[in-house]
C-alpha cells in the first residue's frame, strides 16, 4: 500500500501535477515508518514539487528538514555520500535562497555557519561561491563575513574563479580600482545571464559601487569627483548625487566641495574607549622593559644569591637533609 502511494505520487509528478504529487508524498510520509527506505526520497520529491509550485515557505521548511536529516545521518553513511547530499541540497536551495524574502540571510547561515557545507562547496562545487558573494555584498547586515569569504576565495582561486570572485579580490585584496572597474562590467553581464542572479543585478551593482567608494575613501583623504565618477561608471552630476546619498545613508565623515569637485574625508574621532585602548596597549611592553632594566641593575646580586641558594640546596640533598 505504501509503495502504491509513493508510485502514484511519482506518476503525478512526472505528469506535471506537482500539487497532487506533493499531497500524496505528504500522505506517504505521514503514514510510512520514519525508518522507511523511501522517506528521504519522498522529502526530496516534495521539496522539488513545492519549488516548481513556487511555494517558497513550505519548500524552505522541507529543505531545512532535509538538512537536518543529512546532518543527523553522517555517522551512518560514508563521508562521500554526505558530501554529495550536501552539494545537491545547496544547489536545490538556490531556488529558494534567491526567491524567499530571507533567502540571502539563509545562504550565508548555511554556508558560513559551520565547516560541513563549506567543505562540500570547496570540495565539489566551488562555483557556489558566486552566489554566496552576491548574497553577502547585497546584504549589508552580512558585511562582517566578507573577510572570511575573501580567504575562501583566495584558497579556491587555483580551482575556480569568475568575474564576481575576481571583483572581490581586485577590490578587497589588491585595491586595484581600475581592475575592479573592469570586473564590475563583466559581473553585470554574468549576473544578467545567470538564472538565479538575474533579479539581483541592480542591487549588486549599487552595492559594489558603495564598496568601491568606501574602500577608496579609506585610502584617500581628498577624492576627485570626476575620477570617482569614471571609476563608478557615472557622469559627474550623477556621481555627485550618488556620493551625497551614500555619505548620508552610511553616515560617513565626509563633505563635498562642489566648487573644487572634490570629496573631503574627515579624520574619525576616537571614542573614549578607543583612546583608553590606544594609551594602554603598550603598557605591558613598557612594564616588561622596566623589569628588564631592574634585572640588569641588580642582576649580579640576584644571580649570585640564586646560585648560592642552589648550591646549598644541592649540598643538603646530597647529605640526605
Amino acid at each position: 500500500m505504501l509503495d502504491t502511494i509513493y508510485d502514484w505520487a511519482k506518476f503525478n509528478f512526472e505528469c506535471g501535477n506537482y500539487k497532487g504529487a506533493t499531497e500524496y508524498l505528504d500522505l506517504f510520509r505521514s503514514v510510512a515508518p520514519t525508518n522507511h527506505a523511501k522517506q528521504r526520497p519522498a522529502r526530496w520529491g516534495k521539496a522539488a514539487g513545492e519549488i516548481l509550485l513556487q511555494e517558497w515557505d513550505t519548500a524552505l521548511a522541507d529543505l531545512n528538514q532535509l538538512k537536518a536529516d543529512i546532518d543527523n545521518s553522517v555517522d551512518r553513511v560514508p563521508i562521500t555520500e554526505s558530501l554529495n547530499d550536501r552539494a545537491w541540497l545547496i544547489h536545490w536551495s538556490l531556488y529558494v535562497f534567491f526567491n524567499h524574502p530571507k533567502g540571502k540571510d539563509l545562504i550565508v547561515d548555511w554556508c558560513m555557519g559551520g565547516p560541513d557545507y563549506l567543505n562540500a562547496i570547496q570540495t565539489l562545487c566551488p562555483h557556489i561561491l558566486r552566489y554566496l558573494v552576491v548574497a553577502i555584498l547585497t546584504n549589508r547586515r552580512r558585511r562582517h563575513v566578507i573577510k572570511d569569504v575573501i580567504e575562501i576565495i583566495k584558497q579556491e582561486a587555483p580551482n575556480y574563479k569568475d568575474p564576481v570572485t575576481e571583483f572581490v579580490i581586485s577590490l578587497f585584496v589588491e585595491y586595484d580600482f581600475d581592475k575592479s572597474q573592469k570586473q564590475l562590467k563583466e559581473c553585470e553581464i554574468v549576473l544578467e545571464n545567470d538564472f538565479f542572479l538575474v533579479g539581483c543585478v541592480n542591487d549588486f551593482i549599487d552595492s559594489a559601487r558603495q564598496y568601491i567608494f568606501e574602500t577608496y575613501c579609506r585610502i584617500h583623504s581628498r577624492i576627485s569627483i570626476p575620477v570617482l565618477a569614471e571609476t563608478l561608471h557615472l557622469n559627474a552630476d550623477e556621481a555627485e548625487k550618488w556620493i551625497a546619498n551614500v555619505i548620508r545613508n552610511a553616515r560617513l565623515d565626509a563633505k563635498i566641495d562642489a566648487a573644487k569637485g572634490e570629496v573631503l574625508m574627515g579624520i574619525p574621532a576616537l571614542s573614549s574607549y578607543q583612546m583608553l585602548i590606544e594609551k594602554t596597549k603598550t603598557l605591558a611592553l613598557r612594564t616588561q622593559q622596566m623589569v628588564n632594566q631592574v634585572d640588569k641593575r641588580v642582576g649580579g646580586r640576584t644571580t649570585a644569591g640564586y646560585q648560592e641558594a642552589r648550591f646549598d640546596g644541592e649540598q643538603k640533598a646530597a647529605l640526605g637533609y
